[in-house]
């Protein structure tokens, strides 16, 4: 079957799988290790002439199936600039943490520098000030809306390998445009990735650009139960990919189990129904926040009035269901705000089938300085909203009796 001939939405049920058994269902194999038939053929499969499975840390049939159905979602109906057919392949690990670092460790080595937008998620955020240091790797922060200060720095700093953004990103939903920040990337001869997580390919395919990484917290969406921690990579270039991110890979230990992929996997097959749900109900939340007297302000890229709404409509199939607020008197009314909820989880995380709220100035951000995080639009009163699939005539219901 063609990835490329048949919907999306099919292909995201249609996951091929290994099993000599014929299972409906991708197995789970729940094996650290896997034998060989002669001492010959462990020799081969060390070596890679045979392809077989060595020990699950290295590869395991069930993770590499659902890492292989995220990269064929990422490369659904795109095809290279030669007009065939675009191939990636991804490596499944054990958070989304861990799938960034695999990625900048891979590709960045002492006396390289990274680029990245200031709004970021608070864990890569971290990850980029206090542990690439150490690795003798910088990192410069610069607003992606000026593609002219962009290419006069990648002019000036050739140390630059990477050029690293969210699209949209967290909590402020800011949006880069994809294709602009890869052409001005590519013409310095930069490896640009983008975390798609709050889209998920069902909304956004950053392959479409150009981009050569990509990777999710598939902890999120794609998994969208709340039920498994996870992150995947993917990638373009099929031989960086099978070499030294794979390396990277396997020394970091970063692989993720057999059972969290598998419940990735069954989260997949209905992706695009809960996305269309995500965001209609976020649509209407958003509105209803946007005309509601006690809210000063809806960070959300799908209301006309969100700086970045133009190019979210150009890159992404809907605007997504994740959304930030301010309330009107600050940080305790948006205290109180979240301690009335009563249908809405107070929880950190996004993309769970129930609606999620955090305060992300005290929570996911809460390691970032207060000056650097003012800069980025995360205040002390922003509320975050994943909003989930619940009726919505609830779900406004209960943001009406929390604003009271």
């Amino acid at each position: 079957m063609n990835k490329n001939n048949i919907d999306f939405g099919t292909l995201a049920i249609h996951q091929k799988h290994t099993d000599g058994h014929h299972a409906h269902i991708a197995p789970i194999y729940a094996s650290s290790t896997f034998t060989f038939d002669s001492a010959e053929q462990g020799m081969q499969r060390f070596s890679g002439e045979d392809p077989g499975y060595i020990y699950s840390r290295f590869g395991n049939p069930t993770t590499d199936a659902t890492a292989q159905a995220i990269a064929d979602l990422e490369t659904w109906n795109i095809k290279n600039l030669d007009g065939t057919p675009l191939n990636a392949t991804a490596l499944l690990t054990s958070s989304g943490q861990s799938a960034m670092s695999t990625l900048f460790l891979s590709c960045l080595s002492a006396g390289d520098a990274l680029l990245a937008t200031p709004s970021l998620y608070g864990g890569t955020h971290e990850f980029i000030m206090k542990m690439l240091p150490k690795f003798g790797i910088k990192a410069y922060f610069l607003d992606m809306t000026d593609t002219d200060k962009i290419e006069e720095l990648l002019k000036d700093k050739p140390e630059i390998k990477l050029v690293h953004f969210e699209s949209p990103a967290n909590p402020t939903m800011q949006c880069i445009d994809i294709e602009r920040i890869a052409a001005v990337s590519k013409k310095y001869g930069k490896l640009v990735s983008v975390d798609n997580t709050f889209a998920t390919p069902y909304l956004q395919q950053p392959f479409k650009y150009q981009v050569d990484f990509i990777f999710h917290s598939t902890t999120k969406f794609l998994n969208g139960h709340g039920n498994a921690i996870g992150g995947v990579l993917v990638g373009r270039d099929l031989e960086a990919m099978k070499t030294y991110v794979h390396q990277t890979h396997k020394l970091l230990g970063v692989n993720s189990n057999s059972f969290d992929a598998f419940l990735v996997l069954q989260g997949i097959k209905t992706l695009p129904l809960r996305m269309e749900q995500h965001c209609r109900n976020a649509m209407d939340v958003a509105h209803f926040l946007y005309n509601h007297p006690e809210i000063s302000q809806v960070h959300y890229n799908g209301l006309p009035s969100h700086p970045d709404h133009a190019i979210s409509k150009k890159q992404m199939r809907h605007a997504g269901s994740v959304m930030s607020i301010e309330l009107k008197g600050g940080y305790q009314k948006s205290i109180d705000f979240v301690n009335k909820l009563q249908v809405c989880t107070r929880a950190v995380s996004i993309g769970t089938v129930d609606t999620l709220v955090s305060h992300p100035a005290s929570m996911s951000h809460a390691g970032i300085p207060r000056e650097t995080r003012l800069k980025t639009g995360i205040t002390d009163g922003l509320i975050r909203i994943s909003v989930g699939l619940e009726s919505i005539d609830d779900l406004l219901a209960d943001l009406e009796q929390a604003l009271r």
